[in-house]
Order: structure tokens, then sequence, then C-alpha cells
């Protein structure tokens, strides 16, 4: 039987071996799909950064493109605790400085924290996801408890470069499907709140 050990090697493998053609092909795709979303309502917005050399979805042209276009709307960010699997938020501004942790991600170096119940829509990283809206991640569950402190009507939008696969096995009681997964091909409606 497939484990979710098994889907996050072979989804990161496979990430890993795009040529930088592809993944720009694929980042672009992605792109044209999120500017297709409804943000009308939405105050809010928490983001990731990509660990560029993992290859992660490419939020960088997303978030230039938003800004641009919703000017009005807010940006949050986290800093991950990787010893107790919390995040705190913070306020995005264009006074924030980005610092690089020991893992490649960029966090703010910031004292503006909020509550992770201001966030109207949350970008959600993964490495796979099913047709069900449940997701495969780095396996700290970082996202899913984030998530359950966040607002019951929070839209939550996965960025994935490839497209769903049938079933996620072991799925725990404290995962959190999402609503919305964004591919270079496809918006996938999964849940409703």
């Amino acid at each position: 039987m497939t484990t979710k050990k098994d889907i996050r090697k072979q989804f990161l493998e496979q990430r890993l071996n795009l040529d930088e053609n592809t993944a720009a092909t694929l980042n672009a795709g992605l792109l044209s799909n999120v500017l297709q979303l409804n943000f009308s309502g939405i105050h809010y917005i928490h983001v990731f950064l990509p660990i560029l050399e993992k290859k992660e979805a490419d939020t960088w042209p997303i978030i230039h493109q938003l800004k641009a276009k919703y000017p009005e709307i807010q940006w949050m960010l986290s800093r991950s605790d990787m010893k107790n699997g919390q995040m705190t938020h913070y306020l995005w501004t264009e006074n924030t400085n980005l610092v690089k942790n020991k893992y490649g991600i960029a966090e703010p170096d910031s004292k503006d924290e909020v509550s992770p119940e201001l966030a109207d829509l949350v970008f959600v990283p993964l490495l796979a996801f099913d047709e069900a809206g449940h997701r495969v991640g780095y396996g700290k569950g970082m996202y899913d408890a984030f998530l359950k402190t966040c607002r019951p009507d929070v839209v939550t939008v996965g960025l994935s470069l490839f497209g769903p696969i049938a079933v996620i096995p072991e799925t725990d009681p404290w995962d959190i499907p999402l609503q919305t997964v964004v591919t270079p091909d496809h918006i996938y409606h999964l849940q409703k709140k």
C-alpha cells in the first residue's frame, strides 16, 4: 500500500527533476489560474514564500500580480518554530525585512504579530493532493495546526504544480481538507464551507 511517506518522496523527486523551462511554464500556468479566482471580500491574504531550491510553487509572481491588481489587500507571512511545530503570523508591509531560516525559508523579521483569525484567504503549500482535498506536505503538520486557528470561513487555496492523485491514504482526524487547489491546468473546487 502506498503511504504518505511514499507520496511525499515521489512528488518531491518529481518536482526536483523539473528542468527550468518546464518549471517556468508550470508556474506561469499556476499564476494564470490563480488570477481567475474571486478575491472580492478578501482583506487579508496569508501566503508562503517558496523555497526555490526545492522548486516549490513560485508564489512571487502571484504576490506581485495580486498586489498590483488589488492594492487594498493586506498580506500576512509566518515564522515557523520547528521545535514545537507552531507558526506565528505577521503583517507583511514594504518595511518588513525578510530573513532566510536554516531551512531556506524566507521569514519576516518583524514585531507586527497578528492573529491567524485575521486571514480571509490562505495559500497553502503542498507536495500532493487528492480529489477530496487532502494534502501531503513535508510531514510536520504545521499548516493543519495553523488552519485550525483560523476563522471557520477562511478560504483555503492549495498551490500545486501537479494534478491530484485519487486518494491519499492514512489521513488523520486533525487533517484539514483544502477547499480549492490551483494547478497550472485546472482550478479544483473540492470542499465547500
